[in-house]
């Protein structure tokens, strides 16, 4: 409650009780909220830095690929729409050469066909989608426990790739020779019938991966350490280790890893 302040009784009715002004409400004085509010520490946010590397890996095991073919998608567009094709013979050639993904040609004015004259075209370049890899990485996180957050992952990490006609995803170039896989295989559905698959498989193969990352939140060590247990537990292709399988691992050349794009130091 404010004091109240008397005023000496002059005989004329002047001797009345005033309220004292309030502390600080006119004066120059500021306020505690006002000042807590200056002295408030401000908000520095650093800008996120990236590094660049080329990691070597090499194969540990025969890579089998199986690509969409464009064949299948308009078989599966053509159910959809109800329309009903003949039956045709099987091409096991012709299959093999769609599983195969392709990562460019080496002569832009030489043929661009999967096959010529029945066989690979040797001016191709095969491949494999750098989201393999990714995800490989990626799901290597669970082998390091709870600390490790694969969901961070995916934010942290980018594996770069050649944009290539005619492929949804950016390839890895895969040096190697692919050749002519036949396998038995069980098909889902009723009573699971059997069929033959002809895919593509690398039985000596390399690659060079282009990853992009963040050095604020991972270190240098720590990708090569995912990389590398995402070879080894949970490859790339088909029938790996994350498909019950033992094929597409691969593990990295660690001598030959090669800083393209250093993060940038700031200046102090």
């Amino acid at each position: 409650m404010p004091e109240t302040q008397v005023t000496p009784d002059t005989g004329d009715g002047a001797g009345i009780a005033t309220k004292a002004p309030a502390r600080g409400r006119r004066s120059g004085t500021p306020t505690t909220s006002a000042a807590s509010a200056t002295d408030a520490p401000r908000l520095v946010i650093q800008p996120v830095k990236t590094e660049t590397l080329i990691i070597p890996i090499v194969g540990t095991a025969p890579l089998i690929v199986s690509r969409f073919s464009e064949k299948a998608k308009k078989q599966m567009l053509d159910a959809q729409q109800g329309v009903k094709n003949p039956p045709q013979k099987r091409d096991p050639n012709a299959e093999f050469g769609a599983s195969l993904y392709r990562a460019g040609v080496i002569d832009p004015d030489g043929p661009t066909e999967t096959l010529v004259d029945g066989v690979l075209n040797p001016n191709l370049r095969w491949g494999l989608p750098a989201m393999a890899f990714k995800m490989a990485t990626i799901g290597a996180g669970r082998f390091y426990g709870k600390q490790v957050k694969m969901t961070e992952l995916r934010q942290f990490m980018f594996f770069e790739g050649i944009q290539v006609d005619g492929e949804s995803s950016k390839m890895v170039v895969i040096d190697g020779e692919p050749e002519m896989r036949e396998d038995y295989v069980r098909l889902a559905g009723v009573n699971h019938p059997a069929d033959l698959r002809y895919r593509g498989c690398f039985y000596e193969w390399s690659a060079l991966l282009e990853v992009r990352y963040t050095v604020n939140l991972l270190d240098r060590q720590s990708l090569v350490s995912l990389i590398q247990a995402g070879g080894m537990g949970v490859g790339v292709g088909e029938w790996r280790p994350e498909r019950n399988g033992e094929f597409g691992t691969y593990e990295v050349q660690d001598g030959e890893i090669k800083v393209v794009r250093p993060a940038l130091v700031t200046a102090g």
